[in-house]
């Protein structure tokens, strides 16, 4: 009789099959098919058969091998071959009885499962085939003989394993593949996917799903973890992919700059990514982790954003549709990129060098004197508040100012100046976005002081008309009709003016942190559109998640606000 193939400890300590086993197996060897006999999967019968309690072995027991007689070496795929040395993959007839193979389906704790972060064995660090334990939720290297995962599925007794990259689930040690439609959900978890008929329907209203707690959500208005002062760039994030020719664009499986054959930037991967965990109706739990992502911004941005420091929301808005619309092949040319589709409108600017005039207080425009126009495109308008007031109330208190959105928009009439330097200047847009972003101007600082402008700004939700500002006018009408689709605002604790602690005389003593004011940053976003019934807003703070009133978008410093054409914000009957 020939010598049995070398196997792993566990399985050499294991008796042999009946005398039956020793016998010849004939020809039609064929590789493990979970569906072939009757067993049991996640406490339910699998097949019309059922085995009585004494015959089926405990979950934690490992199933007999056949002899070296039935045993015959696996090909493996170059995708599927381990980096360390692997053991043969046992064949067995179909006839043969298997009801015991996948039992160990029982020992999967979906609860500790988490795929947001980066794909690195635990132990060697490397991020060449990495399997997922799907008992501890721990990523390990291999699953031959003397890898990282074979070692812990020894140790620890853990059986049920997932390549991340084939998405191929394995039994270890022994190595045989296990495939069961039970594990679909956990696929649907790891690689969501959508039809590309299905991505418009996301901006109506979408209907709840269930984690595993039972806990209801709604796809696409879920929490991102705060790994510790990232809330700046979560805003961001949440901002930018309900935007939905761009959320529509990291969805798409056919969408050409994001196929490996156009070798997308690892930026672009791993926010596609993140657009796809978002939006999963299919989830374990209702939050995800921007890690993966926030890490690749790290590294691109040269440190400038960092998860462990608080930053400029407004400033890793400007940096992040720039390096995307780069990184997605996109020119100087209009519409060369979904950025600059959907973003990207034009503004023309007068410039005149300013002379003072005895009759007149304040510099004027004359269209008498030369007058340089230029023409220039943007992806979001900054939009200027008016000066704080000096004075108290009766109760000593500073009055907090309130203006309207369409007065701080006549800056683009262009009729109102602006003094810049020994210029002046007016402005007037030429061209609207689909989606227009808005930045209101808070904060300002030099070497002695910063700061931050609490002027609380009154808008309406629907129906901002823009026809005064821009010229030509378009066509269409609803072309100059805005609804709002995303508010970001300040919360902070701090007070309106603070020392920049740079100036000269100015002293350099470190601040005791407790005693650094403490500013966090939320978004409102529209669920659904057309108004009334068939909208919800929720406000989004780091892992908070809560459906609001209307009346509450209006409370707050808002910084960064989205608005979408009425025509894109309308449902289509």
């Amino acid at each position: 009789m020939p010598s049995s193939p070398p196997s792993s400890p566990p399985v050499a300590k294991r008796p042999k099959l009946d005398s039956q086993a020793s016998t010849s197996v004939p020809n039609n060897i064929v590789p493990l098919s979970p569906s072939a006999s009757p067993h049991r999967t996640n406490g339910h019968s699998n097949g019309s058969a059922a085995l009585s309690a004494d015959t089926v072995p405990a979950a934690t027991s490992a199933p007999s091998l056949p002899t070296a007689r039935a045993a015959a070496p696996t090909t493996h795929t170059p995708a599927d071959s381990d980096d360390e040395e692997t053991e043969p993959v046992m064949r067995l007839a179909e006839e043969e009885d298997l009801s015991r193979r996948d039992m160990y389906l029982d020992t999967v704790a979906r609860q500790n499962l988490d795929f947001d972060f980066e794909r690195l064995c635990s132990k060697s660090l490397s991020n060449i085939n990495v399997y997922a334990c799907l008992v501890c939720g721990k990523y390990f290297q291999g699953r031959g003989r003397g890898s990282w995962a074979y070692r812990h599925s020894v140790g620890e007794n853990h059986r049920v394993w997932l390549n991340l990259q084939t998405e191929k689930f394995y039994v270890l040690p022994e190595g045989y593949i296990v495939s069961d439609p039970s594990l679909n959900d956990i696929l649907r978890v790891l690689n969501p996917r959508y039809k590309s008929s299905s991505l418009p329907a996301l901006s109506d209203l979408p209907a709840p799903s269930h984690t595993l707690a039972g806990t209801s959500y709604i796809p696409g208005y879920i929490g991102l973890n705060n790994i510790k002062k990232n809330d700046y760039l979560n805003v961001i994030l949440q901002l930018i992919l309900h935007v939905p020719p761009v959320r529509n664009f990291f969805l798409d499986p056919a969408s050409p700059q994001l196929q490996e054959s156009a070798r997308p930037s690892e930026l672009v991967n791993r926010l596609a990514t993140l657009a796809r965990r978002l939006w999963n109706p299919h989830l374990f739990k209702s939050q995800i982790s921007p890690h993966e992502f926030l890490q690749e911004v790290a590294k691109r941005s040269g440190g400038k954003f960092k998860m462990t420091e608080q930053g400029d929301p407004v400033e890793f808005l400007g940096w992040l549709v720039n390096t995307l619309h780069r990184d997605l092949g996109g020119t100087k040319k209009r519409n060369s990129s979904v950025i600059y589709s959907s973003l990207q409108g034009k503004v023309q600017i007068e410039t005149q060098q300013i002379i003072i005039h005895k009759e007149y207080a304040r510099p004027i425009f004359d269209i008498a004197r030369d007058i340089q126009t230029n023409q220039s495109p943007f992806l979001f308008l900054a939009l200027d508040l008016p000066a704080t007031p000096l004075f108290q109330d009766a109760n000593e208190k500073k009055i907090i100012p309130q203006v309207s959105l369409a007065s701080i928009l006549a800056k683009f009439d262009g009729k109102t100046t602006q003094e810049f330097g020994p210029t002046l200047k007016r402005h007037h847009l030429m061209a609207l976005p689909p989606y227009l972003i808005l930045h209101i101007k808070r904060f300002t600082k030099n070497n002695f002081v910063e700061e931050r402008n609490p002027t609380i700004v009154n808008f309406p939700l629907r129906g901002v008309e823009l026809s005064d500002y821009v010229d030509p006018k378009p066509s269409d009408p609803m072309h100059t009709q805005y609804d709002l689709l995303a508010n970001v605002s300040l919360d902070t604790t701090g007070a309106s003016t603070s020392s920049a602690g740079t100036g000269p005389g100015v002293s350099k003593a470190k601040r005791d942190p407790n005693d650094e004011p403490q500013m966090t940053w939320k978004i409102h976003v529209r669920a659904g559109r057309g108004g009334g019934d068939s909208e919800k807003w929720f406000e989004l703070q780091d892992l908070r998640v809560e459906e609001v009133r209307k009346e509450m978008v209006f409370l707050g410093e808002t910084v960064v606000q989205v608005w979408q054409r009425r025509d894109l914000s309308t449902p289509k009957v």
